[in-house]
């Protein structure tokens, strides 16, 4: 099994050593394993306007500023060269 190394702060180490009897090993691999769940599960989905929100006013109105054929060039080049790259990778090196 991998192992992480997990730093704390010095009061809440101070405070887990008062529970020699917990494993905190465990508790914190069941918490990501609850977080991961939560990220993974139809709760992570968020709504366009909560979406919105998180990306802010000033991102909000480059977006707004930008014509779509600017948008357009960028998804070709973009598809291009996410093709080479796609090309490259599979491509059988020898030795």
């Amino acid at each position: 099994m991998p192992t992480m190394t997990l730093s704390i702060p010095p009061e809440l180490y101070r405070r887990m050593k008062k529970h020699p009897e917990i494993k905190w090993s465990e508790i914190a691999r069941r918490a990501i394993e609850e977080y991961l769940q939560e990220l993974e599960s139809s709760k992570a989905e968020i709504s366009m306007d909560e979406f919105r929100g998180l990306l802010g006013e000033e991102t909000l109105k480059e977006i707004e500023a930008t014509h779509n054929e600017a948008y357009e060039g960028y998804y070709k080049k973009v598809r291009e060269l996410e093709w080479d790259r796609t090309k490259r990778s599979s491509t059988t090196r020898t030795s």
